[in-house]
């Protein structure tokens, strides 16, 4: 079963309570979080991977001490010697990740105001050609975008995926067309006004609704890591 979880920053967070979430992450982690200018962004980046790590002591049993995030050679990461995919994201007020036993990705974004011109850089004609028909293009350029990423994300190739290489189409279910033989499934999640949430996987059972975390709560669960 897909399952996704998210985050909402619903609260600005002390000193001491960031310091014993860089704690509970990986060195690396640390290092990497250290580098990032914006607090807001370092914060979503520590609560998305604290989230992670929750849901895999309690959902596959795991100790968080022996969690260790491998990257493949695009920068995908993954565990090592288990069969547990996962996927994160964040935008905005909130993170998200998904997670199951089969490749999956996962994608958030804020919706914003944007130039429309940028989809001529990043989707294939069909997908400008069905975006200017909608009356509210920039939410039908969002919802195009994480599903599009979603895929990307769950491929684990990166930039080496171009986002024009293939179509997304939104009928009556969502379609892919493309060169890429392995069967993906997508959903999309409402989780919050003015936001896309996308699901790419290889296995088709989804949960049916996000499991929302309350910030207090996720600390409190991370805290008992330490």
């Amino acid at each position: 079963m897909v399952e996704v979880y998210a985050t909402k920053i619903t609260r600005n967070i002390g000193e001491d309570e960031y310091s014993k979430l860089l704690e509970v992450v990986s060195e690396e982690k640390r290092w990497r979080v250290k580098k990032i200018k914006k607090f807001d962004d370092a914060l979503r980046t520590l609560l998305a991977e604290a989230m992670l790590r929750v849901t895999l002591v309690k959902e596959f049993g795991l100790k968080n001490s022996d969690i260790v995030f491998y990257k493949n050679e695009f920068g995908k990461p993954f565990l090592k010697g288990k069969n547990i995919f996962f996927s994160i994201s964040h935008s905005g007020e909130w993170a998200s990740i998904a997670v199951d036993c089969d490749n999956l990705g996962v994608d958030i974004e804020k919706v914003r105001d944007i130039n429309l011109n940028v989809a001529k850089r990043f989707f294939s004609m069909e997908e400008c050609n069905d975006m200017m028909k909608k009356d509210d293009k920039i939410d039908y350029f969002f919802t195009l975008w994480t599903l599009k990423e979603s895929y990307v994300k769950a491929l684990g190739k990166g930039l080496y995926v171009p986002l024009k290489s293939f179509t997304v189409k939104l009928e009556k279910e969502i379609k892919l067309y493309g060169e890429n033989k392995n069967k993906f499934y997508f959903k999309q999640f409402n989780i919050d006004a003015g936001y896309k949430l996308a699901v790419c996987a290889q296995n088709n059972m989804f949960q049916n609704n996000v499991n929302v975390i309350k910030q207090d709560d996720l600390l409190n669960n991370i805290f008992n890591f330490l």
